[in-house]
């Protein structure tokens, strides 16, 4: 799985508890400088690389630095989630939450919920080689 975040939504302590929260799930790590710069090929490219799921950490809503990028994101990750329906793998494999400040547990029960429901569908398409 892989696991973007905002770095403005997430600092250095909060990442790491959230890391050792969810020690059990293996995820590849990526920050970025605001969660609108994720975009449709680095979405797709994760799936691509064998990820069954995808989970990107935004600022709360309405609380961007840069106005609207996680909004940006969220529709991104629609589309993305669009696109691997069509190709057959099914929609739901991507997650957008949103941090709320100060409820970091909160954020990483979510994404363990996320991480679950991913576990008892059928890996996507290229992790089996199609």
């Amino acid at each position: 799985m892989y696991f973007f975040y905002c770095s403005n939504s997430l600092d250095a302590k909060e990442l790491s508890q959230c890391r050792d929260e969810l020690k059990d799930h293996n995820f590849k790590v990526i920050g970025l400088p605001c969660s609108g710069k994720i975009d449709i090929p680095y979405l797709v490219k994760a799936f691509e690389t064998g990820a069954d799921g995808v989970v990107i950490v935004t600022c709360e809503l309405g609380q961007c630095r840069h106005v609207e990028g996680n909004m940006r994101a969220e529709k991104r990750a629609e589309a993305v989630d669009n696109l691997l329906e069509e190709v057959g793998a099914g929609t739901g494999r991507i997650a957008v939450i949103h941090v709320k400040q100060g409820r970091i547990e909160e954020t990483a029960g979510e994404i363990k919920k996320f991480c679950t429901r991913i576990n008892k569908i059928k890996p996507a398409p290229a992790a089996q080689g199609i």
